[in-house]
């Protein structure tokens, strides 16, 4: 391969993280994204009023209900409510958004608890957000792997960023993998689009310039024969990274690589990157 084409493929790369790297600024600093949370609310059966929503809130065996004073409104699916509304049961790592002003007060179950969860576009996290550290792309730590399925998916229980939260996923499989010349491998959890995969982690470099807690990387389909690329480049922050009022989970047991990925995200200047 000529310089001049090492050169192209060697900007083409850099452009194309820097685009990933952009749409993940974007998507936590949008108006309603995770920097503009402002509380982290648990249900129970008593009904309960928080600052900055409104209404009265609590959940049971029918699911979140919230009654709302007179004068106050909240916007569901595009329709306007008032008095008493019922959210229902909501099913595991689901939300509805429920609009008030330009505020966004999310409803959701985590770790099999309901909770209200605002977000409001002038929150001091937002608004004094400046971008998240990162490691320069490097095309050195884009590895080829192999996806081993397992025989049938294994309910894996995951610690979260909140103290005493768990959450079950089903791993379908494992990512087998050199990196360092080290042979590694890492439990997968299925990915958001089909076939796609996502992977937790920590590596020798959590703690130190990477958030101690955990990183994720999103993992394309695998080929036909099991072949999948791990771009450690794009290894991400997850919300908790930035936030207490965040409810992620924590790798699975088998998932803290003994290596020094130089690579992706680093710790957040919100909690004392640079």
């Amino acid at each position: 391969m000529t310089t001049e084409a090492t050169t192209t493929d060697s900007q083409v790369f850099t452009a194309s993280w820097q685009d990933w790297h952009r749409a993940q600024e974007d998507r936590i600093s949008a108006p309603h994204g995770f920097l503009a949370v402002t509380g982290l609310h648990w249900l129970d059966d008593r009904p309960q009023r928080f600052p900055d929503a409104p209404g009265a809130w609590h959940t049971g065996p029918d699911g979140v209900v919230v009654t709302l004073d007179d004068g106050e409104e909240l916007v569901v699916d595009g329709t306007p409510v008032r008095g008493e509304h019922r959210f229902g049961v909501l099913p595991e790592r689901s939300s509805v958004d429920a609009v008030w002003g330009d505020a966004v007060i999310e409803v959701a179950k985590r770790g099999g608890n309901d909770i209200v969860r605002p977000r409001h576009p002038d929150a001091p996290l937002r608004t004094a957000f400046t971008g998240t550290p990162a490691y320069a792309p490097d095309p050195r730590w884009a590895v080829t792997g192999r996806y081993v399925p397992f025989d049938a998916p294994r309910p894996t229980t995951v610690g979260a960023a909140v103290e005493g939260l768990e959450h079950v996923y089903d791993a379908p499989g494992r990512v087998e993998f050199e990196l360092e010349g080290r042979q590694l491998s890492l439990t997968a959890f299925p990915g958001r689009g089909p076939g796609g995969l996502t992977v937790l982690f920590t590596d020798a470099t959590s703690g130190v310039t990477t958030y101690a807690a955990n990183r994720i990387l999103t993992v394309g389909p695998p080929a036909a024969d099991g072949t999948v690329v791990l771009d450690f480049n794009r290894a991400a922050n997850l919300p908790c990274a930035y936030t207490d009022l965040a409810t992620c989970p924590l790798p699975p047991a088998g998932n803290r690589l003994p290596v020094a990925v130089e690579a992706g995200q680093k710790i957040p200047r919100e909690r004392g990157g640079s």
